[in-house]
Protein backbone atom coordinates (compact mmCIF):
# COMPACT_ATOMS: atom_id res chain seq x y z
CA UNK A 1 0.00 0.00 0.00
CA UNK A 2 1.36 3.45 -1.08
CA UNK A 3 -0.12 7.15 -0.28
CA UNK A 4 -2.23 8.19 -3.41
CA UNK A 5 -3.32 11.42 -1.76
CA UNK A 6 -3.02 13.66 1.63
CA UNK A 7 -6.27 15.80 2.71
CA UNK A 8 -6.53 18.20 5.64
CA UNK A 9 -10.35 19.65 6.48
CA UNK A 10 -9.04 22.77 8.20
CA UNK A 11 -12.67 23.81 9.26
CA UNK A 12 -15.10 20.81 9.54
CA UNK A 13 -17.92 20.11 7.30
CA UNK A 14 -16.24 22.07 4.78
CA UNK A 15 -14.36 21.22 1.76
CA UNK A 16 -10.60 20.85 2.27
CA UNK A 17 -7.29 20.75 0.54
CA UNK A 18 -5.04 18.40 -0.92
CA UNK A 19 -1.18 18.46 0.28
CA UNK A 20 1.71 16.53 -1.43
CA UNK A 21 3.44 16.37 2.41
CA UNK A 22 1.95 16.79 5.70
CA UNK A 23 3.15 17.07 9.36
CA UNK A 24 1.44 14.60 11.27
CA UNK A 25 1.32 15.48 14.87
CA UNK A 26 -0.78 14.04 17.78
CA UNK A 27 -4.16 15.38 16.58
CA UNK A 28 -3.71 14.02 13.36
CA UNK A 29 -2.72 15.85 9.98
CA UNK A 30 -1.45 18.90 11.48
CA UNK A 31 -4.14 22.08 10.69
CA UNK A 32 -7.15 19.22 10.15
CA UNK A 33 -10.57 19.83 11.81
CA UNK A 34 -8.71 22.33 14.29
CA UNK A 35 -11.77 24.92 13.17
CA UNK A 36 -15.54 24.67 13.17
CA UNK A 37 -18.73 26.69 12.70
CA UNK A 38 -21.08 26.61 16.20
CA UNK A 39 -24.53 27.80 15.93
CA UNK A 40 -24.84 30.96 18.31
CA UNK A 41 -28.60 30.17 19.53
CA UNK A 42 -28.11 26.45 20.06
CA UNK A 43 -24.53 26.60 21.31
CA UNK A 44 -24.23 23.21 18.52
CA UNK A 45 -21.64 22.72 16.20
CA UNK A 46 -22.50 22.95 12.80
CA UNK A 47 -21.64 19.91 10.41
CA UNK A 48 -23.04 19.13 6.91
CA UNK A 49 -25.35 16.98 8.53
CA UNK A 50 -27.34 19.44 10.06
CA UNK A 51 -26.54 22.08 7.37
CA UNK A 52 -25.44 20.68 3.75
CA UNK A 53 -24.84 23.80 2.51
CA UNK A 54 -21.26 23.86 4.28
CA UNK A 55 -19.92 21.03 2.03
CA UNK A 56 -20.50 24.45 -0.67
CA UNK A 57 -17.52 26.18 1.11
CA UNK A 58 -14.18 25.16 1.01
CA UNK A 59 -11.20 26.17 3.86
CA UNK A 60 -7.27 25.95 3.61
CA UNK A 61 -4.79 26.66 6.11
CA UNK A 62 -3.11 30.19 6.12
CA UNK A 63 0.91 29.90 7.15
CA UNK A 64 -0.17 31.78 10.33
CA UNK A 65 -2.61 29.24 11.47
CA UNK A 66 -5.71 30.62 10.70
CA UNK A 67 -8.06 29.18 8.46
CA UNK A 68 -9.41 31.06 5.22
CA UNK A 69 -13.01 30.23 4.30
CA UNK A 70 -14.07 30.88 0.64
CA UNK A 71 -17.64 30.77 0.25
CA UNK A 72 -19.45 29.48 -2.33
CA UNK A 73 -19.63 32.75 -4.48
CA UNK A 74 -16.08 32.75 -4.87
CA UNK A 75 -15.85 35.31 -2.31
CA UNK A 76 -13.19 35.20 1.24
CA UNK A 77 -15.60 35.53 4.37
CA UNK A 78 -13.59 37.88 6.19
CA UNK A 79 -15.25 37.57 9.68
CA UNK A 80 -18.20 35.80 11.41
CA UNK A 81 -20.63 38.16 10.35
CA UNK A 82 -19.97 37.19 6.77
CA UNK A 83 -20.35 33.39 7.52
CA UNK A 84 -23.50 34.10 9.56
CA UNK A 85 -24.97 36.06 6.74
CA UNK A 86 -24.09 33.14 4.10
CA UNK A 87 -25.53 30.51 6.84
CA UNK A 88 -29.20 32.85 7.10
CA UNK A 89 -28.28 32.48 11.19
CA UNK A 90 -25.80 34.00 13.77
CA UNK A 91 -23.01 31.48 13.69
CA UNK A 92 -19.08 32.17 14.91
CA UNK A 93 -16.23 30.47 13.99
CA UNK A 94 -14.12 28.77 16.57
CA UNK A 95 -10.48 27.20 17.11
CA UNK A 96 -9.86 23.97 19.30
CA UNK A 97 -8.17 26.09 21.41
CA UNK A 98 -11.70 28.20 22.09
CA UNK A 99 -13.93 25.40 22.60
CA UNK A 100 -14.63 23.14 25.53
CA UNK A 101 -17.54 21.67 24.86
CA UNK A 102 -18.03 19.87 21.52
CA UNK A 103 -21.68 18.91 20.98
CA UNK A 104 -22.71 18.01 17.18
CA UNK A 105 -25.77 16.64 15.90
CA UNK A 106 -26.51 13.67 13.93
CA UNK A 107 -30.58 12.08 12.89
CA UNK A 108 -31.43 9.20 14.23
CA UNK A 109 -33.07 7.79 10.52
CA UNK A 110 -31.38 9.30 8.42
CA UNK A 111 -33.91 7.79 5.65
CA UNK A 112 -36.57 10.27 7.61
CA UNK A 113 -34.24 13.37 8.43
CA UNK A 114 -36.67 16.20 7.91
CA UNK A 115 -39.12 14.46 10.69
CA UNK A 116 -37.36 12.21 12.86
CA UNK A 117 -35.16 13.10 15.77
CA UNK A 118 -31.75 14.04 15.91
CA UNK A 119 -29.52 13.13 18.52
CA UNK A 120 -26.88 15.30 20.11
CA UNK A 121 -23.40 13.56 21.08
CA UNK A 122 -20.09 15.04 22.46
CA UNK A 123 -17.30 15.28 19.70
CA UNK A 124 -13.77 14.00 21.08
CA UNK A 125 -10.98 16.32 22.52
CA UNK A 126 -8.55 18.28 20.72
CA UNK A 127 -9.16 18.29 16.66
CA UNK A 128 -12.90 18.28 16.20
CA UNK A 129 -13.12 15.07 15.30
CA UNK A 130 -16.88 12.90 15.75
CA UNK A 131 -14.33 10.17 17.49
CA UNK A 132 -11.38 10.33 19.66
CA UNK A 133 -9.69 6.70 18.00
CA UNK A 134 -9.94 8.67 14.81
CA UNK A 135 -7.79 11.26 14.66
CA UNK A 136 -6.50 10.23 11.24
CA UNK A 137 -8.57 8.58 8.92
CA UNK A 138 -7.10 6.31 5.80
CA UNK A 139 -9.55 4.85 3.14
CA UNK A 140 -8.03 2.93 -0.45
CA UNK A 141 -9.63 4.22 -3.64
CA UNK A 142 -10.77 0.69 -4.54
CA UNK A 143 -13.01 0.58 -1.26
CA UNK A 144 -14.54 3.83 -2.90
CA UNK A 145 -15.87 1.87 -5.44
CA UNK A 146 -17.60 4.28 -8.17
CA UNK A 147 -18.54 6.56 -5.36
CA UNK A 148 -17.48 10.42 -5.64
CA UNK A 149 -14.37 9.75 -3.51
CA UNK A 150 -14.94 13.57 -1.82
CA UNK A 151 -18.13 11.82 -0.03
CA UNK A 152 -16.03 10.47 2.71
CA UNK A 153 -13.39 13.13 3.53
CA UNK A 154 -10.19 11.26 4.10
CA UNK A 155 -6.97 12.00 5.26
CA UNK A 156 -4.83 10.00 3.41
CA UNK A 157 -6.42 8.13 0.43
CA UNK A 158 -4.18 4.46 -0.42
CA UNK A 159 -3.53 2.41 -3.83
CA UNK A 160 -4.14 -0.79 -2.91
CA UNK A 161 -7.03 -2.55 -0.56
CA UNK A 162 -7.10 -3.91 2.41
CA UNK A 163 -6.97 -1.31 5.24
CA UNK A 164 -9.81 -3.40 6.95
CA UNK A 165 -6.90 -5.76 7.89
CA UNK A 166 -4.82 -3.16 9.73
CA UNK A 167 -7.37 -2.30 12.37
CA UNK A 168 -5.66 -3.14 15.78
CA UNK A 169 -2.59 -3.22 14.29
CA UNK A 170 0.31 -0.73 14.45
CA UNK A 171 1.84 1.04 11.04
CA UNK A 172 4.19 3.46 9.74
CA UNK A 173 3.26 6.05 7.06
CA UNK A 174 6.03 8.02 5.99
CA UNK A 175 8.24 9.14 9.34
CA UNK A 176 5.02 8.64 11.86
CA UNK A 177 3.80 6.12 13.31
CA UNK A 178 0.12 4.91 13.88
CA UNK A 179 -2.26 3.28 15.75
CA UNK A 180 -5.00 1.67 13.82
CA UNK A 181 -7.88 1.43 16.04
CA UNK A 182 -11.10 0.85 14.30
CA UNK A 183 -13.25 0.93 11.10
CA UNK A 184 -15.26 3.85 10.51
CA UNK A 185 -18.69 3.98 11.10
CA UNK A 186 -20.51 6.30 8.25
CA UNK A 187 -23.60 8.37 8.03
CA UNK A 188 -25.76 10.85 6.67
CA UNK A 189 -22.79 12.91 5.41
CA UNK A 190 -21.88 10.85 2.68
CA UNK A 191 -24.94 10.89 1.11
CA UNK A 192 -24.80 15.04 1.01
CA UNK A 193 -24.66 16.82 -2.13
CA UNK A 194 -21.47 18.78 -2.99
CA UNK A 195 -19.71 20.92 -6.10
CA UNK A 196 -18.78 19.21 -9.26
CA UNK A 197 -22.64 17.53 -9.82
CA UNK A 198 -22.34 15.40 -6.99
CA UNK A 199 -25.71 14.89 -5.66
CA UNK A 200 -27.89 13.77 -2.80
CA UNK A 201 -27.14 9.64 -2.66
CA UNK A 202 -28.95 8.03 -0.14
CA UNK A 203 -28.06 4.49 -1.60
CA UNK A 204 -24.67 5.26 -1.04
CA UNK A 205 -25.13 5.10 2.82
CA UNK A 206 -27.61 2.33 2.36
CA UNK A 207 -25.08 0.42 0.10
CA UNK A 208 -22.64 1.04 2.81
CA UNK A 209 -24.76 -0.42 5.56
CA UNK A 210 -25.98 -3.38 3.34
CA UNK A 211 -22.68 -4.52 2.73
CA UNK A 212 -20.26 -3.10 4.34
CA UNK A 213 -21.39 -3.60 8.29
CA UNK A 214 -22.08 0.42 7.83
CA UNK A 215 -18.37 0.79 7.63
CA UNK A 216 -16.09 2.41 5.74
CA UNK A 217 -12.48 3.29 5.78
CA UNK A 218 -10.27 3.30 9.22
CA UNK A 219 -9.60 5.10 12.08
CA UNK A 220 -6.06 6.02 14.01
CA UNK A 221 -4.31 7.33 16.48
CA UNK A 222 -0.91 8.60 15.99
CA UNK A 223 1.31 6.76 18.36
CA UNK A 224 4.69 8.97 16.76
CA UNK A 225 4.67 12.64 15.04
CA UNK A 226 6.37 12.51 11.56
CA UNK A 227 6.15 13.45 7.95
CA UNK A 228 4.16 11.91 5.40
CA UNK A 229 4.32 12.29 1.78
CA UNK A 230 2.59 11.44 -1.24
CA UNK A 231 4.25 7.85 -2.65
CA UNK A 232 5.18 6.48 0.56
CA UNK A 233 4.61 3.09 1.60
CA UNK A 234 2.43 1.90 4.64
CA UNK A 235 4.66 -0.62 6.47
CA UNK A 236 3.74 -2.86 9.07
CA UNK A 237 5.66 -2.17 12.74
CA UNK A 238 6.06 -5.00 14.86
CA UNK A 239 5.98 -5.05 18.25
Amino acid sequence: MRVLEIWRYPVKSLRGERLEEAEIDVEGVSGDRRYAIFDVATGFGLTARRVPALLFAAARMRPDGSAEITLPDGSIAPNDAALSEWLGRGVVLRSTAQVTQRRFENPEDFENEATGRWEPFEGSNGAFQDSGNAAVSLLSRPSIRDWEQQRFRANIVLDEAGENDLVNTRIRLGAAILDVRKPLERCVMVTRPQPGGIERDLDVLRTIHRELDGCLAIGAVVAAPGTVRTGDELLPVSG
